[in-house]
C-alpha cells in the first residue's frame, strides 16, 4: 500500500512531546512528506498512517479512534513502560526510514465493545464507593457462571492482558489469540481465578446490590455508570498497530517487562 497522507499525533501534556513532534516533522519534511499535526484531544480522519507520540495511554486513545477508519498507528514512547510503542525518541529517524521503505507490518488487535464504548486494553467494572468491595454476578452467553465479592472485574483483550489484568494476577495472552480474559480484582475467595474465554462469547456483568452504583471504564480513560447489568463483547472494529518487522512479542516481554529475568539483574 502506498502511503501518502501522514499525521503526527502528540500529547502536549507529556514532557518533551513538542520537541519530539518537531523532530519527527523535520525528518518527514526531509523525505518530502508534509504531515498534519494533531493534538490527541482533537483527532480527525483522512490519513493513511499516523505517528503517535506519548505513552501507552496516548496510543490507546488514538488506537480506539482510528480503528473506525482502518488507519494504522505507530507509537513513539515518551511514557514509562511504552508496551504499545515501537520506537523511542532516540530511534525515530531509523524507524521512519523503515516505515517509508515498507519494512513494517500492520497487526490487527481485537477490541471490546460496551454501550457504544470501545476498549483496546480492557473494561474495568467497579462499585463507585472507593475502598469498598462489591458484589457481582458473571454470565457468559446468558448462562450463569459465578458470583464475585471483589474490588472489581477486569475484562481484557490480549493486548490488555499485559496491563491491569497482569497486575491483578491474570495471564499474558499473545496478541494473535482470539480470546478475552476475565480477572477479578482482589476477590474475597481463593477459588476466584482468572478465566480465558473465546472472543465470540458475550460477557454480562450483573450488579448484585440494588443500592450501589457501579462504574465501567474503557482503557482507564472513559467512564460511565450503570445500575443493573452491562454486556461486553467483541467489537466489529480492530485497532491497526504498525509494527517494525524486527519486532517480536516475546522479546518485548523480556525487554519491557523483564520477563523471566532474575531480580538481581533488573
Amino acid at each position: 500500500m502506498k502511503l501518502k497522507n501522514f499525521a503526527i499525533c502528540y500529547n502536549h501534556e507529556i514532557p518533551h512531546s513538542v520537541e519530539v513532534k518537531d523532530s519527527l516533522e523535520e525528518i518527514l519534511l526531509k523525505n518530502e512528506i508534509k504531515p498534519v499535526i494533531l493534538d490527541i484531544d482533537y483527532l480527525y480522519e483522512g490519513f493513511d498512517f499516523v505517528f503517535v507520540i506519548g505513552g501507552d495511554g496516548t496510543i490507546l486513545k488514538a488506537g480506539r479512534f482510528y480503528a473506525k477508519f482502518n488507519t494504522p498507528i505507530f507509537g513513539i514512547n515518551l511514557g514509562r513502560l511504552g508496551f504499545l510503542s515501537q520506537s523511542s525518541k532516540e530511534n525515530i529517524e531509523n524507524s521512519v526510514k523503515k516505515i517509508l521503505s515498507g519494512d513494517f507490518v500492520t497487526e490487527d488487535r481485537i477490541m471490546l465493545e460496551c454501550n457504544n464504548y470501545l476498549a483496546l486494553n480492557d473494561f474495568v467494572v467497579k462499585g463507585t464507593y472507593t475502598g469498598r468491595t462489591s458484589r457481582f454476578s458473571l454470565k457468559i452467553n446468558d448462562k450463569f457462571v459465578c458470583d464475585y465479592l471483589a474490588d472489581g472485574i477486569i475484562i481484557a483483550t490480549p493486548t490488555g492482558s499485559t496491563a491491569y489484568g497482569l497486575s491483578a494476577g491474570g495471564p499474558v495472552l499473545t496478541p494473535s489469540l482470539k480470546a478475552f480474559v476475565i480477572v477479578p480484582i482482589c476477590p474475597h475467595t481463593l477459588t476466584a481465578r482468572p478465566l480465558v474465554v473465546p472472543d465470540n462469547e458475550k460477557i454480562t456483568v450483573c450488579a448484585k446490590d440494588a443500592n450501589t452504583k457501579y462504574m465501567v471504564s474503557s482503557d482507564g480513560q472513559e467512564f460511565h455508570e450503570f445500575k443493573s447489568e452491562i454486556e461486553i463483547k467483541k467489537s466489529n472494529y480492530s485497532a491497526k498497530l504498525a509494527l517494525l518487522k524486527d519486532a517480536e512479542f516475546y522479546s518485548i516481554l523480556r525487554n519491557k517487562l523483564h520477563w523471566g529475568t532474575s531480580p538481581a539483574n533488573i
